[in-house]
């Protein structure tokens, strides 16, 4: 064999130990390549199993603007979903409950409530507070009575009203009443917060004993003025799923959403008070 002959051996080896490490290389980075689109294939078939329909919520009038929000990030984090709410007293909306009102989740605004649910056996589990709440006066714009404290209610010619007794809100601020040794007749009882709160936004009323997160909602419709006597009379806000619910992934997924942090960030920048 001669010199160039060799050499054009020589090269051809190389050339060709060239070649079988590349390949070896390529196929040892698709076999990465497989492996790595695993979880994403896995991803995407869990993601198969999102959640769909319409989620059926009855809520106390108070949580009304927070859980609204919350409501609209739940469709938008599950394409698909709809969130439905029957905001109100929540003793009335108990009352529907017990007497079969189709339902899947519950937001009570006191245990007392909630209770109403849970000792018809209508309730899925346990019932978890979420929230709690803290009552304030709220007044006319400007406060024009001069109202500063809970007692001031009192004063003759002045036009207070409070929620319904039956209902949280008016419960809570007989407790106050009470603390502060204090009697009080309205000229009228509403029943929910927000037609209490109603009767002062159109000039009805004086002044109205409500939660400090309808104030907070009203803006510069209403003055709020707090009293020490809240303190005595805070309620704690219940979430339950129902046991009748024709949905219940999407009822678990929105009580997980108002008990995150992010669904927490939103009650309390309206006001309410951490569990």
């Amino acid at each position: 064999m001669t010199r160039t002959a060799r050499r054009t051996r020589r090269t051809l080896q190389v050339t060709g130990a060239g070649v079988a490490a590349l390949l070896a290389l390529s196929a040892c980075s698709s076999s990465d390549d497989s492996s790595s689109t695993k979880p994403d294939s896995s991803a995407s078939e869990s993601a198969s199993d999102k959640l769909s329909g319409t989620v059926t919520v009855f809520a106390a009038a108070s949580l009304k603007e927070s859980f609204t929000a919350l409501g609209k990030e739940f469709e938008e984090t599950h394409p698909g979903t709809k969130v439905t709410f029957s905001f109100g007293g929540s003793d009335s909306l108990a009352a529907s409950i017990t007497g079969g009102a189709p339902a899947d989740v519950f937001a009570s605004a006191s245990p007392k409530t909630m209770a109403i649910v849970t000792d018809a056996g209508d309730a899925s589990g346990t019932p978890a507070t979420f929230v709690r709440n803290q009552l304030e006066i709220a007044t006319l714009p400007g406060n024009p009575d001069k109202i500063a404290s809970l007692k001031d209610l009192t004063k003759s010619g002045l036009k207070v009203v409070l929620c319904d007794k039956e209902v949280p809100c008016g419960a809570a601020a007989q407790k106050a009443l009470d603390a502060g040794k204090l009697k009080l007749t309205p000229v009228s009882y509403e029943q929910d917060v927000k037609s209490a709160l109603t009767k002062v936004e159109l000039k009805e009323a004086d002044a109205a004993v409500v939660y400090k997160t309808d104030v907070h909602a009203a803006g510069d419709k209403v003055e709020g003025v707090e009293f020490p006597e809240s303190a005595d009379a805070i309620n704690d806000y219940p979430i339950v799923q129902l046991k009748d619910t024709k949905n219940a992934d999407a009822a678990k997924a929105f009580i997980a959403l108002v008990q995150s942090a992010e669904g927490q960030k939103v009650l309390t920048e309206a006001g309410f008070l951490k569990p």
